[in-house]
């Protein structure tokens, strides 16, 4: 009995099953092939691109058709159909068609639950089509709301950002550049006040673990290495100039004023040279700066190195001529300590090698309280020891508007004298400064104080000017009329003339130039200095006998035949 029940079960399950499937109502993904019989034929739709317009100038431009032909249909599972895509305008509301045209689908368009579908949420797509010829010709939007209604998952409509326009793109790009240039320049501001800030406390903090000022050991063979030692600190003051290697200040060493150098630790090598040439024998001389130590402060990073010398409150030549004028009697004193200064420097003997200056210049000639002058800053200095050559020396160093023809144009002959010659061409500059500031030729002291060439090259000329003037155009400063007017001043313009001739060997020597400025001196002029005149006596009287080992060889001496001052 049991059996014969069982297939009657299994036949009711079965019909039921099927008569549910066939109650459902149809959906795009179930429906059947739409029969071709009865249907409506479509042959024509409207037919629409906007992602080709066509330019209205441009003849080769082919217009597309307003309307297409359907392809026949070679299965009987499909038909052809008209269709309208839409693009939704978030920002605006507003739909507009983007394409028309036939399509082949195995629906029928009247058989689904609504004719149009969203395609994308983001950028909203409504697919819409229609049955019969040209039916998508006038179709209109059906309503994004109405869209959204008939879709089984409405999703939330995301609203598009505006298009970016070109002024938005211009303050993007200022914006984006300007932030990180604006923080770079704040973290540079509080670099360098941070900077300043340790350079204060550092200057401010005079004892250190080296109080002592001394001579390091010298570097050089056969040199004196006793040191020199100050007792008790030294205060910094002020700073009173600032060069190539570091700023000088004025400090004080118990009750005396004295100069103290400050080199940074990038400059530590012209500190060395600098003191090496200060220890060299016999230049303790009137007419070169007087070298009292040197000094060294902190470590590693923040170390310091000091050169002590003599105070000199009318500062250089440079800056007096600045505001001041001078008497014949003042010009001559300067250019007589000038000159008799760099003959010493040039000369040889006594176990004093001869030294070209190299960076000679009215910055580089310090005034003393009466009036004389000293010689300062051998940075660049070059000994010439004997039997030694110029070692490693680059031949094109100095300050530009001081540079002989011969360093400007890079054709140094890399000797002793060639150096030497070098250092009167920039004498016969600084000559001329002087005697431009002499109130006995109408010097005025209102009008501004000019530099070698600044007329002709202006304050600042760089290295190519300077060729152009000096080599090329062969320029000097001029020399006025009435300056010939001057007895002194005549003998001086003549010897300024021989100093800076184009032709390195036509140069007087340094001790050519102290023997004529010192037959010039002013009958009523001031008096000299003890040392001074001691100084200049042997000039002013016959030439005795020297001796070998002590007196010194002058340029003019060693180079035969000898020159006629």
């Amino acid at each position: 009995m049991a059996l014969m029940m069982a297939p009657k079960m299994v036949l009711h399950i079965f019909l039921f099953v099927l008569g549910t499937t066939l109650a459902a109502p149809p959906n795009d993904e179930n429906l059947p092939p739409r029969p071709r019989e009865g249907a409506i034929t479509t042959r024509y739709c409207a037919f629409y691109n906007d992602s080709k317009p066509c330019d209205p100038n441009n003849t080769s431009c082919i217009e597309t058709p307003e309307k297409e032909e359907c392809l026949p249909t070679e299965t009987t599972d499909k038909s052809s159909h008209c269709f309208v895509l839409w693009q939704f305008d978030n920002v605006t509301n507003t739909a507009y068609p983007k394409v028309k045209g036939c399509f082949l689908d195995t629906v029928s368009c009247t058989d689904r639950a609504f004719n149009c579908r969203l395609h994308n949420i983001k950028l909203p797509l409504l697919h819409c089509c229609c049955e019969g010829d040209m039916c998508n010709q006038n179709l209109t939007f059906p309503g994004l709301e109405v869209v959204l209604a008939h879709t089984e998952s409405p999703v939330e409509i995301i609203r598009a950002s505006p298009v970016p326009s070109s002024d938005d793109d211009t303050k993007m790009v200022i914006t984006y550049t300007l932030i990180p240039l604006s923080v770079l320049f704040l973290v540079l501001i509080g670099c360098y006040f941070l900077y300043r800030k340790r350079k204060g406390s550092s200057f401010a903090e005079l004892a250190s673990g080296e109080p002592s000022l001394s001579r390091p050991p010298s570097a050089s063979a056969g040199m004196d290495n006793e040191g020199v030692g100050l007792i008790g600190p030294i205060t910094l003051c002020e700073v009173r100039a600032r060069g190539r290697f570091g700023a000088v200040w004025r400090a004080q060493h118990g009750q005396t004023d004295v100069a103290v150098k400050v080199f940074p630790l990038q400059d530590k090598q012209s500190w060395l040279a600098e003191q090496e040439i200060y220890k060299l024998p016999r230049m303790d001389h009137p007419d070169i700066l007087h070298f009292i130590g040197v000094d060294k402060k902190g470590d590693n990073l923040q170390a310091e190195y000091r050169l002590i010398t003599a105070y000199h409150e009318k500062g250089s030549l440079c800056d007096y001529l600045k505001a001041n004028t001078l008497t014949w009697a003042e010009a001559w004193r300067v250019a007589v300590c000038v000159a008799r200064g760099l003959a010493h420097l040039h000369e040889e003997g006594g176990g004093k090698p001869a030294v070209a200056h190299r960076d000679f210049k009215s910055k580089n000639v310090l005034l003393k309280a009466d009036m004389s002058a000293c010689i300062a800053d051998f940075g660049l200095a070059l000994v010439f020891a004997q039997g030694r050559g110029c070692g490693d020396a680059h031949g094109q160093v100095g300050t530009r508007r001081y540079m002989a023809p011969e360093v400007l144009d890079g054709a140094i002959n890399f000797t002793k004298d060639a150096f030497l010659r070098i250092d009167m061409y920039a004498c016969a500059l600084v000559l001329w400064e002087i005697a431009s500031r002499c109130n006995d030729v109408g010097a005025d002291p209102s009008l501004q104080y000019r530099l070698p060439l600044e007329e002709e090259v202006g304050s600042h000329p760089s290295l190519e000017e300077m060729q152009e003037a000096v080599v090329q155009r062969k320029l000097r400063p001029l020399i006025p009329g009435v300056w010939r007017d001057h007895p002194g001043l005549s003998v001086l313009c003549d010897t300024m003339e021989e100093c800076w001739d184009h032709d390195a060997e036509a140069r007087l020597s340094a001790s050519c130039v102290l023997e004529r400025v010192n037959a010039q001196r002013p009958a009523t002029g001031p008096a000299l200095a003890p040392s001074l005149a001691a100084s200049l006596a042997p000039s002013l009287a016959p030439a005795p006998a020297r001796a070998a080992d002590t007196a010194p060889l002058l340029i003019h001496d060693l180079a035969p035949p000898p020159r006629v001052c």
